[in-house]
């Protein structure tokens, strides 16, 4: 079936030709044939028009004329890898996390008030955590804390969710919490961490409910002295492995086994992750420290059905190291 066309004739006055147009095309949803006057202002249109046409068709037949010559010809080449190139490329992958190794004085700061709130955040803590209470219940308590802040200053929330590993759960890692209730007996590793600006100062602790455990209380002095072995060893021109031997070196006095690194640089941070993912305190690991480099030295020992967990967030300082937060590291027993 053929369709019906509409005639339009422009006239001198562009606005007008452009409103008829458009009127056509309202009108009548069938093509609109234009037929043009010959008057100035279509005669200008039209050489516009055709000198455009010329230019585009002189443009594609360079293009199609030469395509083929080796001057326009850009083969691949695929570039030869070496060894230390693919390495050149892994550190520039995080070249801003450690150019942020070293913290200024101004977020040194930002650090210590998210300390204030990691301190406020872990008493909270060892209030709601008791026998009977409901895990989500204390998670719910500790949450409110480390949004609360302090007077002067409110949190934020963490790069990783609140850490409640209970009972035989404390033997694994990063474990969250459940509807179940803790149970006399049992102990329960907290592991916070208060944000201010997005900048973290993690911090774990373990409470256990009842009765003293003389295996838990011993084990959690041995490895606070361990922490304390490689808080000595924490100073400008040392490596984060002088750290890790030092650490390592009273676990093995006492025969405790330990596979994974003990620390990791902190800063600022964003889910999933509140660490730097640059320097880790564990064997091997040559990097230099120096004042303002902030780490997370973690303590956790795990034995099959049961473990005990204590952590420090450290300052390297000009001549040692301090702690972000004061906080006693031992056994919290709570009957």
């Amino acid at each position: 079936m053929e369709r019906k066309k509409t005639k339009l004739t422009i006239s001198g006055n562009p606005k007008k030709s452009i409103g008829n147009i458009e009127l056509a095309k309202l009108q009548n949803k069938n093509s609109v044939v234009i037929e043009k006057k010959t008057n100035r202002f279509t005669k200008n249109t039209s050489n516009r028009i055709s000198q455009t046409f010329k230019t585009e068709t002189k443009k594609k037949n360079f293009i199609n004329n030469n395509i083929n010559e080796k001057k326009f010809q850009k083969p691949f080449k695929q570039p030869t890898q070496t060894a230390n190139d693919y390495e050149k490329r892994k550190l520039a992958e995080r070249l801003v996390n450690w150019v942020r190794i070293v913290k200024s004085d101004a977020e040194i700061k930002l650090m210590k008030s998210a300390a204030r709130i990691t301190e406020n955040a872990m008493k909270t803590a060892f209030k709601s955590i008791s026998p009977g209470v409901r895990q989500c219940d204390a998670v719910a308590d500790i949450q409110k804390a480390l949004f609360n802040g302090t007077p002067e200053f409110g949190g934020d929330y963490a790069g990783v969710a609140t850490l409640l590993p209970t009972g035989k759960g404390t033997s694994a890692s990063h474990l969250t919490a459940t509807e179940d209730k803790f149970v006399l007996e049992e102990a329960t590793i907290i592991e916070i961490s208060g944000v201010y600006k997005r900048y973290h100062c993690p911090m774990a602790r373990t409470v256990l409910l009842g009765e003293k455990n003389q295996k838990k209380i011993d084990t959690m002095k041995a490895t606070n002295e361990a922490l304390d072995a490689g808080i000595a060893a924490t100073k400008p021109g040392n490596t984060a492995d002088d750290v890790a031997q030092k650490f390592w070196g009273v676990l093995d006095k006492y025969g405790i086994k330990k596979d994974s690194r003990t620390g990791y640089s902190i800063g600022i941070g964003y889910p999933p992750d509140w660490g730097e993912q640059t320097l880790n305190i564990s064997k091997g690991d040559k990097t230099v420290l120096q004042p303002n480099v902030t780490f997370h030295m973690i303590a956790v020992m795990q034995f099959g059905d049961w473990g005990v967990e204590s952590s420090e967030s450290i300052r390297v300082t000009e001549k040692g190291s301090e702690l972000f937060c004061n906080l006693s590291r031992g056994l919290h027993i709570k009957r």
